[in-house]
């Protein structure tokens, strides 16, 4: 016999068996600049047209680093980066699903 359906307990089923596909995910926070390279004939001498640098920073053995990405990786790493939110809004989702049927089931044995 099926027991009645319930949301929450499908929720959190589905996003658990979703989390092996972010097993690929990077902390930290993408990072895009403009600036210029200081070399005096290059184009972005005259402070309009600047180069792009991306970064990724992250907190390493306690402390903040700035890791530069090259242009070809720059995709990738940002869709990485976005899969590390898309693990803290699933992990948040389930922790409420996990409190609300504990306190329902504490108040159940109270009753």
């Amino acid at each position: 016999m099926k027991s009645p359906r319930e949301p929450d307990l499908e929720l959190r089923g589905k996003l658990v068996r979703g989390l092996g596909a972010l097993r690929e995910m990077l902390p930290g926070s993408f990072v895009q600049r403009k600036r210029s390279c200081g070399r005096p004939n290059c184009h972005c001498a005259d402070g309009q047209q600047l180069h792009t640098q991306c970064q990724i920073s992250v907190v390493l053995d306690g402390k903040a680093k700035t890791l530069n990405i090259p242009a070809e990786l720059v995709d990738r790493v940002r869709e990485r980066i976005e899969m590390r939110r898309r693990f803290d809004a699933a992990a948040a989702t389930i922790c409420t699903v996990n409190l609300k049927r504990f306190l329902r089931e504490k108040e159940q044995r109270q009753a």
